[in-house]
């Protein structure tokens, strides 16, 4: 049986104080298993990047114990957050945040250069297919392209999960179907955990888990027996 990657018991996260206060997330229990490609389902403000956040070791929890393997995320230091993020958490969010003075090898070098056992940086950017552009700046690549050298750049530290917050939102479905099979070869080959943010229910069909969030808690965790490919999504 699968290591859980992740549990959460009695997760809660408020923001404010008072009437004005809101429940972004109200008791999440939750287990992610390693390996799998999970999808996290639901509409805007349903708490699914919250916790995303939370288990990703960019926020905290109100109240409630979050777990990375058997690591309490609520109890460690921002010094210790800090190194879990360095060692073991890649991310990639809709936008790219790529710094244009430097090349697609550069975007990649910032993250290898603090890693503990990275990946060179052309073998990342070559995963994602971009081998000819590696040269090359972010003005000078495409919307998919630049998705893809974020991509590169996360999975360079080679970590143990890959936290992606809606990673084909502003691409066409073309484009989308393209970095949604890097996710799936990230997947395969290195054997990181990931989690999709997203709230496009189609996307859903390639997971191994699909969590559905509304209103702050999970309304279902959904385990597919059949996946599709990428190629396979409705758009």
């Amino acid at each position: 049986m699968a290591q859980n990657a992740f549990s959460t018991r009695g997760i809660t996260k408020v923001y404010g104080e008072g009437r004005s206060a809101v429940h972004a997330l109200r008791g999440v229990d939750l287990d992610i298993p390693e390996g799998e490609i999970v999808v996290l389902l639901g509409p805007s403000g349903s708490g699914k990047s919250t916790l995303l956040n939370i288990i990703g070791g960019l926020d905290r929890a109100t109240a409630g114990d979050a777990f990375f393997q058997d690591q309490n995320l609520s109890e460690m230091t921002d010094r210790q957050l800090t190194l879990y993020r360095r060692d073991h958490v890649g991310f990639v969010f809709q936008f790219y945040n790529l710094m244009p003075s430097l090349t697609a090898r550069e975007n990649v070098e910032l993250v290898t250069e603090i890693a503990r056992d990275p990946m060179e940086p052309d073998a990342a950017l070559a995963m994602v297919g971009l081998r000819e552009r590696v040269d090359h700046f972010p003005a000078q690549l495409s919307g998919g392209e630049q998705q893809r050298v974020a991509i590169a750049r996360a999975v360079a530290k080679n970590p143990t999960v890959l936290f992606c917050d809606e990673p084909t939102g502003a691409l066409d479905s073309t484009t989308g179907r393209a970095v949604l099979n890097v996710l799936k070869d990230v997947n395969e080959k290195l054997g990181a955990t990931v989690l999709i943010v997203t709230h496009a229910a189609s996307q859903a069909a390639m997971a191994d888990r699909v969590i559905h969030f509304a209103d702050g808690g999970i309304r279902e965790v959904v385990v597919n027996d059949t996946k599709l490919t990428p190629e396979g999504i409705e758009w």
